[in-house]
Formats: structure tokens, sequence, C-alpha cells
């Protein structure tokens, strides 16, 4: 089968040792793993999307959300399904759909699990797997990777005087907002929007219960600076967010996004890309076929 690896996304094992690893956990299951690395001729989309098109029905993506989501948007609503092997920094989307953190189970995984059908979300035709934001959260990424790229800093060092950037300027957006034929208007430094709901109250704030609603969540803070958006945090870990009167949460299928820009810095899945608006966001139900791990109902 073919393995689109990303061998940069945050794992610490050597290339060549973590290559010959995947390739023997693979063969002591039965199954030959191709794997193939991006690189100046071929980005991770285009290996994706070359598969997609290819004859096998099992595509495996390794790395983190970034390559992940990279992956699943050529696979959507192809049919074909997705392994995850998640070997990144952060690996939400597999924590979410309860897929093994450790190298050798998510193979076990993908060889012995079972088939879920998942959403996806999508902004003006790029998909997503997790979550896209707008506001704060672009701009400090950019900043992280122009530090990164000049000034050689590490991703953490680079992010958190990034942070610290974004926090000072705190630019606003003035955003229309179109939601089942009403229209609303916020002023915001930071929008949200996950593919399905995610807990915004407790502990847990950041997961998912599950990713096959068919709806997508859309979160905004409106009238708030600085130290408004740190309040509405502590609420978030100690309180009732979605009480607080400078936070909206709303769940809906599709929402059209206006602004007086006619381009707008989105992230989606932690890459961020230049997009021109209005930006349409829609649910895509089920358009996404995903190894998970077999349940005891499954396996009795």
């Amino acid at each position: 089968m073919i393995v689109i690896l990303n061998r940069a996304a945050g794992t610490d094992e050597k290339a060549a040792e973590l290559d010959e690893e995947i390739r023997r956990l693979f063969a002591a299951a039965g199954a030959e793993a191709r794997i193939q690395h991006p690189d100046e001729e071929k980005d991770i989309t285009t290996l994706a999307q070359e598969a997609a098109a290819g004859d096998d029905e099992l595509i495996v993506a390794g790395g983190g959300d970034g390559t992940i989501s990279a992956v699943a948007g050529a696979l959507a609503g192809t049919g074909k399904t997705l392994g995850v092997l998640p070997i990144g920094t952060l690996n939400h989307f597999a924590k979410d759909l309860e897929i093994p953190l450790e190298l050798a189970d998510a193979v076990a995984t993908i060889m012995q699990g079972r088939v879920e059908v998942v959403d996806v979300g999508e902004v003006n035709g790029r998909v997503f797997i997790n979550n896209s934001s707008l506001g704060l959260y672009p701009g400090i990424v950019k900043d992280r990777e122009m530090q990164q790229e000049r000034l050689s800093r590490g991703k953490w060092a680079a992010f958190f005087w990034a942070t610290l950037r974004g926090l000072h300027r705190f630019p606003f957006l003035n955003l229309q907002l179109t939601i089942d034929g009403a229209q609303i208007e916020r002023r915001t430094a930071f929008l949200f929007i996950g593919n399905n709901e995610y807990e915004i109250t407790g502990f847990q704030l950041g997961g998912r219960r599950c990713l096959n609603a068919g709806k997508l969540g859309l979160y905004l803070t409106h009238r708030t600076g600085r130290f408004g958006l740190f309040r509405l945090a502590f609420r978030a870990l100690f309180g009732r967010v979605e009480q607080a009167e400078d936070f909206d949460a709303f769940c809906v299928t599709e929402v059209t996004i206006k602004t007086h820009k006619h381009h707008l810095l989105v992230a989606t899945d932690g890459e961020v890309s230049e997009m021109r608006t209005p930006l349409v966001y829609r649910a895509r139900p089920g358009a996404l076929r995903v190894m998970v791990p077999q349940t005891t109902d499954d396996s009795s």
C-alpha cells in the first residue's frame, strides 16, 4: 500500500530508521509499504492526488495533522479509505477518533481495524478535518513560520514570540456572517470553525465527541480585547463560556463570511493560506472513510 510520509512532522526518530520501521511493521502484518516522501517536485497534496487517482483502495498518511489533512482532502468523496500514522506533535484527528499514537498500534489499526465514515469541513473548496480559523491565530502561525525561516528559531520558541506579537497587535475583523439565511455582524479578533462541535468547557477543551454529526461548530469572540480574551479562556476552563456576553457559539451546516477585505489569512488544520472573500464554509457529511480501531462490540 502507498504510505505518504512527512518525516519532518514532529518525530524524533531518524528518517531512515522511521522508514525501515514502518516497512517492517507492515511486512509483519502481510503488507508491502510503498513509502513516498514529498520533495521539491511533488508536495504532499500532489502525492495524495496521484494516490487518489490510482488503483489502491487504502492510502496511508504519516505525519502531523497538516499532513493527514492534505491526504484526507484528496481522498474525500472518492470512496477510498485513509489510514493514519499519527507521528506529528498534536495529532488531534487521531486522538478524536481514538487511533493509537504508538506506531505499531497505529499500523495494527490500519491492518485489522474497521472503516469509520466521518465528515470533513470545507472552505472555498479546501478541505479540513479538524478546524479552520480567522483573525489572531493565522497571523501568529504566519509570524512563527517567518521566524523559523529567517531567524532559525525552534518551532515552540518562534510560536511563543509570535503569540506575544500577535497579542500586542490584536487585529480586529469586521465580519458579516450569513447563517441559515440570517445575517449577523461581528467585530472580532478570533473566529474558529470546527469540523463538528468542539468541547468548549471543562478540562476537555478542544476535543470532539463525534465526527459524523454533519455539522460545523462556529465560535467567535466579539466586543472583547486582550483582557477579555484571557477572561474567556479562564471561563472555558472553570465556567460556562457559552454564557458569556462576548462569546457566540453556533451549530451550522453552512456559513458565508463577508468582509470589506478582498483577501483574508485563513488557517486550516494549522496550515495558513490567503483566500479570496467571501469565505463559504460548509459541512460535507460522510465524505471520508478512515480506518479506526475495532471496538469491543465489533470484535465480539
